[in-house]
């Protein structure tokens, strides 16, 4: 049976990137993932047992530039209570543009990973292109790599949010001049970080995953005004999928205080997203 959170979810709870799989839509060419389906259905379940009331729809990798699947899923969610995060390449038309963000996307997606349909040579121009419609830039990389990407990402204008407490592939200690680096980029204002997916990098494992949580309590006490929490629903690729559960109490360790959880959880993307 399904376990339930001991972290009661304040009202307005949002889950700050998810993905949905249809097999119906076919994969991209650059896809190295590709998950069974994973539907609304299923999502409303898990997202009623844990409290969650707003949802992010991340355009996954294995859709590349075709945010079909994103598209309808928000639809089907209702702009009330979902948004999305789209991928779109520099051809990409104002109309498009103008398109998607009324489907409710809110943000472009840049995964600096094996399997991202743009490579880094295309972000700094999509990066200024998407302020046109009031997107911001969502980040996927090796946070091993920020000190060496730090000055171009200063360069992005806007928002720049960053996935998985930075997603360091091997988990380094707080003092390492990665984790330096991304709590300069938070130094700035614009820069915010989702707490998710710890179990991608973790060498420990649940219910903590300490090695990950150093990161993400030093990145909660620099900035707790900028830090948001995401399920990573489906989790995919992972076999045996992580306990969402788990993902939420989590937050009791790395965020104690209450009130600091009630901006993570629900004030922060509320800003970020527009809800």
């Amino acid at each position: 049976m399904a376990t339930l959170p001991r972290l009661a979810a304040p009202k307005g709870t949002c889950d700050t990137h998810m993905h949905f799989y249809d097999l119906k839509y076919p994969a991209a060419p650059t896809a190295l993932v590709k998950p069974a389906d994973a539907t609304i259905a299923m999502y409303r379940e898990m997202a009623g047992r844990l409290g969650i009331e707003r949802t992010v729809v991340v355009q996954p990798s294995t859709y590349g530039l075709d945010n079909r699947c994103t598209l309808e899923s928000i639809a089907r969610l209702g702009l009330d209570r979902a948004r999305g995060i789209a991928v779109v390449d520099t051809d990409v038309s104002d109309a498009e543009l103008r398109r998607l963000t009324e489907g409710g996307m809110r943000g472009i997606r840049f995964f600096a990973l094996p399997g991202g349909a743009l490579p880094w040579e295309k972000f700094d121009a999509l990066a200024a292109r998407v302020q046109e419609v009031g997107w911001h830039v969502q980040l996927q990389l090796d946070g091993r790599l920020l000190p060496e990407r730090e000055a171009q990402i200063r360069r992005w204008p806007g928002r720049i949010v960053i996935d998985h407490q930075g997603k360091f592939l091997e988990p380094v200690p707080p003092e390492d001049p990665a984790v330096r680096s991304l709590l300069r980029l938070l130094e700035t204002g614009r820069v915010w970080v989702k707490l998710a997916a710890p179990y991608e990098t973790s060498k420990v494992g649940p219910p903590l995953y300490d090695d990950v949580g150093r990161i993400a309590k030093a990145l909660v006490q620099a900035a707790p005004e900028r830090m948001m929490w995401a399920t990573n629903w489906p989790h995919p690729g992972r076999e045996p999928r992580p306990d969402d559960a788990v993902l939420l109490d989590m937050l009791l360790d790395w965020a104690p205080d209450a009130a600091v959880r009630q901006r993570i959880l629900v004030d922060n993307p509320a800003e970020v997203y527009g809800f």
